[in-house]
């Protein structure tokens, strides 16, 4: 089984997807920022960690998109 998560905002958006793989659940997260310079920012990553089950992978990796999100948007990192 494969879960997805997605939490919006007007200005980003952070999705998820968990995946099974012989080490355990894999996380992929994708974030987007709308209105960045005038245009639109994507990013996506894998979490570094594995997870024993999807509802753990898919709030780690939402949290993991937010937190990318907030250092992002407050310019701590700079992609």
């Amino acid at each position: 089984m494969s879960l997805k998560g997605s939490v919006d905002d007007a200005d980003w958006t952070v999705t998820c997807s968990t995946e099974q793989t012989p080490r355990g659940v894999e996380c992929s997260i994708s974030v987007e920022q709308r209105n960045v310079e005038g245009g639109r920012f994507m990013h996506r990553f894998r979490h570094a960690h594995t997870f024993a089950n999807e509802r753990e992978a898919v709030l780690a990796g939402l949290h993991e998109g937010m937190n990318w999100i907030r250092l992002k948007a407050a310019n701590t990192i700079d992609v």
